[in-house]
């Protein structure tokens, strides 16, 4: 029976400390020994010898399965035992949860699975769909958040050796389905990631599946041999626990900012400030009214590596196609409105030090206008999507 009264907290293969479950809150301890390095979060540097928090404190809440992932993990566990999140963290951490730290029952061996080669996942043909034969064998160990069905998917590549013919795991895919509510979100998704990368914005590798189904992207957590790096959402860092659903929309993009100077290091300020005005930017135009605090992180080694930068740009998508009358998920200088951005998008600029705010915009607007004309036959088969994107698009070049 899984004991979920305590936990190990692990960063690789090391027992860093524990986390256990007293009364109502929880209570987090470091392990007697353990370096600065292997603390578990910013928030958190070893030294601290004792954490209570009366919520799940947020480094370990951030991974917490949400939406899709937690109906499917509750049909699948509610009859043979309760949930709470002592026990998803440890159910969902026995893969490779986002970041470098993981909780497991005290003891408990890292299972061994089986990877996905990128080609299979995107050519897959079959009786059933792939996401589903993907759930089938990945849903227990996806430790990630979000609300649309997504999982965990680690890949399989060959040996570069001829003589050794058995797989190599080495990296990992997020793996995203549209939900029925939100028809044609793979290429509403590939779409609007393909202008964020047309207008010059870091993002991950990503693709669209031959089906046109899934959106996968590769997971920039990883070093390319695999190791496992510090991610934090700004949800986390500015102290909130993911257990309030609501916490990641309250709050304004100019905390966002202030996110990034208490800590991204010094050396990658400048350009972490620009790419969330980039971000931001994007949103508006593109209509993603899904920008909130967990869909911002900063990624790192160690935390006293000195290389905390912030993350590429992630889940991008428009919204507008499924919620007309949505907006943006923070206050942008004072409004949340797509089209009143225009004016808070100059103020927002010169607050993250953009010299020429307006000239960025354009070039995100000229962007979008080129990837909406390239792939204009994609948009086609998702007649939502398309007009969506368009009109959001429109707005804003008559406003140039």
């Amino acid at each position: 029976m899984l004991t979920r009264a305590k936990m190990d907290v692990l960063i690789g293969d090391d027992v860093v400390g524990s986390l256990e479950r007293r009364g109502k809150g929880y209570v987090f301890e470091y392990a007697e020994g353990v370096t600065p390095d292997k603390s578990v979060s910013l928030t958190m540097p070893v030294g601290l010898e004792t954490v209570e928090s009366e919520a799940l404190h947020p480094i370990f809440a951030m991974n917490l399965p949400e939406g899709y992932v937690l109906s499917r993990l509750r049909a699948r566990l509610a009859k043979s035992t309760p949930l709470d999140p002592m026990l998803l963290l440890a159910r969902t951490s026995i893969g490779q949860p986002i970041g470098r730290v993981r909780v497991a029952e005290p003891g408990a061996a890292h299972p061994v699975v089986n990877g996905q080669p990128l080609e299979s996942i995107l050519a897959y043909k079959g009786a059933e769909s792939v996401f589903s034969a993907l759930e089938e064998r990945y849903l227990g160990r996806s430790a990630v958040s979000g609300m649309q069905p997504k999982l965990l998917v680690p890949e399989e590549r060959k040996k570069a050796s001829l003589q050794d013919h058995a797989p190599l795991l080495i990296g990992e895919f997020i793996v995203k389905a549209a939900g029925s509510n939100v028809p044609g979100l793979a290429i509403n998704e590939f779409v609007c990631m393909t202008i964020a990368k047309e207008a010059g914005m870091s993002v991950p590798e990503f693709y669209l599946s031959d089906d046109r189904e899934l959106f996968v992207m590769r997971r920039f957590d990883r070093t390319e041999d695999g190791k496992a790096l510090g991610f934090e959402d700004f949800n986390a860092l500015m102290g909130r626990s993911s257990e309030d659903s609501e916490s990641k929309y309250r709050g304004s993009y100019n905390d966002a900012a202030e996110v990034i100077e208490a800590y991204v290091s010094p050396e990658f300020i400048t350009s972490a400030l620009r790419q969330l005005f980039d971000t931001v930017a994007l949103s508006c135009i593109v209509g993603n009214g899904d920008a909130h605090l967990k869909n911002f992180g900063v990624i790192y080694t160690d935390p006293q590596a000195d290389d905390i930068r912030m993350s590429p740009v992630y889940d991008v998508t428009n919204t507008t196609a499924y919620l007309q009358n949505d907006n943006l998920a923070l206050d942008l200088m004072g409004n949340r409105g797509f089209f009143a951005g225009r004016i808070g998008l100059q103020a927002f600029g010169k607050r993250c030090g953009v010299k020429e705010p307006w000239a960025r915009v354009e070039a995100i607007i000229d962007a979008a206008e080129a990837i909406l004309y390239t792939q204009g036959d994609l948009l086609a088969s998702v007649s939502n999507v398309q007009t969506a994107l368009r009109a959001q698009v429109r707005s804003f070049t008559n406003a140039t």
